[in-house]
C-alpha cells in the first residue's frame, strides 16, 4: 500500500514539476527581455545624447558661418561707403585698426621701458632684467599681434578682398 502512496505522491511531483517548467522559462525568458529592453533603452538614450551634441555643432557652425558672412558684408558695406567719400576720411577709416594696434603697442614699449630704468635703478643684473621682462606672456602676446596681422593679411589675398 506504501507503494501505491508513494508512486501516486512521485507522480503528482512529477507533474506539477511538469506543469510549473514553462512557467518558469517564461520567468527566465521575461528576466532577458527586461535586460534587452534595458540595454535598448540605454542605447536609445546614448543614440539622442549623440544626436543633441551633434545638432548643438551643427547650430555653431550656423552661427559662425553667419558671422563671417555678416563680416564679409560689413566689408563690402565699408568698402562702398569708402569709396563715396572724401580719400581722407577713407583714409581715416583705414587706420582705425592699425591705429589702435600702434597706439597699444606704443604704451607695451613705453611700459617696458620704464620697468628697464626701474630694474636699472634698482641694481639688478641686466640677465635678471631681461628675464623679468620677457615672460612667455609676453611672447605670446607678440605672437597674437604678427599672426592677427599676417595671417589677416594672407586671407584678404586670398578672399580677393586686398
Amino acid at each position: 500500500m506504501l507503494e501505491f502512496f508513494g508512486s501516486g505522491i512521485i507522480g503528482s511531483l512529477l507533474g506539477g514539476l511538469f506543469r510549473l517548467a514553462p512557467e518558469l522559462l517564461k520567468f527566465f525568458d521575461k528576466a532577458n527581455e527586461r535586460k534587452h529592453e534595458l540595454e535598448m533603452f540605454r542605447l536609445q538614450t546614448d543614440l539622442e545624447r549623440q544626436r543633441g551634441e551633434f545638432r548643438i555643432e551643427e547650430r555653431y557652425v550656423d552661427h559662425s558661418v553667419a558671422q563671417l558672412e555678416a563680416i564679409g558684408e560689413a566689408f563690402k558695406e565699408q568698402s562702398a561707403t569708402a569709396s563715396k567719400s572724401y580719400p581722407w576720411v577713407a583714409a581715416a577709416s583705414a587706420m582705425v585698426r592699425p591705429g589702435v594696434t600702434y597706439i597699444m603697442f606704443v604704451f607695451y614699449i613705453v611700459f617696458k621701458v620704464i620697468m628697464l630704468f626701474a630694474g636699472w635703478d634698482s641694481n639688478v643684473t641686466w640677465l635678471e632684467i631681461l628675464n623679468a621682462m620677457w615672460t612667455p606672456e609676453d611672447f605670446g602676446m607678440l605672437q597674437m599681434i604678427v599672426t592677427f596681422w599676417f595671417v589677416g593679411r594672407a586671407i584678404e589675398k586670398y578672399t580677393g578682398r586686398t
